[in-house]
């Protein structure tokens, strides 16, 4: 019954920039994260420890955008935003522009379970990780060559056609033994983005949304049109309300309401019965996924 699905970004891929060996350690990194929350699933823990454990392997990953390897935003800083959902009871907790906490995930999973709120940000957010007893790291930490190359591309006026080729976030979406659903998402936001500017991943109903009557959904992507669309909750409001399956759901917001105002991306989404679905618009999407039946995969383009 347990199912868990990853993801580690969308957008844009060209063909030229994923060499043989760039493809095998994405797929690696994905398979990583999967094994992470695979094991807690399969010792019997709950869907929340292990989207949670699978979001910080990505996180620690340097391909991947969020945690080391986040991108920078045109001041130079990297500022990152999670978030995570429990279907059980709908508690959520959420951070955003952080610049010194080495797991926003981890630091999210503890505004839900020792705050009474459920999004911290900035300086607020820092002073209650170091209340936590969380050690914090200098942001050059996050900062790796390949984003400080993508940064200055973005920023040279003669690159007046820079595009990302990865809108990234890591996200992961579980299903455990006892039924219970929980979503997680954790992203560093957009190359050269303007510092404070808050995307979708740490959006409730937006990029992150998880309830055990219906599903658990993690998005990644163009995060202004995310927010504007609500996509992880429209994904559930037709399961919910229109009894619509969970591929029908994620199909109809994907690649109907999401590309028809012009927003790329994808989805992770897992049911209450552990059907999967992972759409996408744009050129690829990083995703992998455990089904039911322990079938692993993984996918880019």
């Amino acid at each position: 019954m347990p199912a868990i699905a990853v993801h580690g970004g969308a957008g844009d891929i060209p063909p030229a920039e994923l060499t043989p060996e760039r493809e095998a350690a994405y797929r690696t990194g994905l398979e990583q994260a999967l094994r992470a929350g695979q094991r807690i699933l399969e010792a019997g823990g709950t869907s929340l420890d292990a989207v949670v454990a699978a979001v910080q392997v990505l996180e620690d990953n340097p391909l991947f955008n969020a945690g080391r390897g986040a991108v920078i935003a045109a001041n130079g800083i990297c500022e990152l935003d999670a978030s995570l959902m429990d279907g059980r009871d709908l508690r959520a907790g959420a951070v955003t522009g952080l610049r010194h906490v080495k797991s926003p995930i981890g630091l999210a999973r503890l505004v839900m379970d020792v705050s009474p709120h459920v999004m911290l940000s900035g300086q607020g957010a820092e002073e209650f990780a170091l209340e936590q007893g969380l050690e914090p790291v200098a942001n050059r930490y996050f900062v790796t060559e390949r984003r400080q190359r993508e940064l200055a591309a973005a920023l040279d006026a003669s690159a007046g056609n820079f595009r990302e080729s990865l809108m990234g976030t890591v996200g992961a979406v579980a299903l455990d033994a006892a039924g219970d659903l929980a979503a997680a998402t954790s992203t560093g936001g957009m190359t050269a983005k303007r510092w404070g500017r808050v995307g979708d991943s740490p959006v409730i109903g937006a990029g992150t949304y998880a309830a055990n009557d219906c599903c658990a959904v993690s998005a990644t992507g163009h995060g202004e049109y995310f927010i504007r669309a609500t996509v992880a909750h429209e994904i559930a409001s037709l399961i919910r309300y229109a009894g619509k399956s969970v591929r029908e759901a994620a199909d109809i917001v994907v690649h109907g309401q999401l590309q028809q105002m012009g927003g790329e991306g994808g989805v992770i989404v897992v049911g209450r019965d552990g059907t999967l679905a992972l759409p996408f618009n744009s050129r690829g999407m990083l995703r992998g996924s455990i089904d039911a039946q322990g079938r692993m995969t993984t996918g880019i383009l």
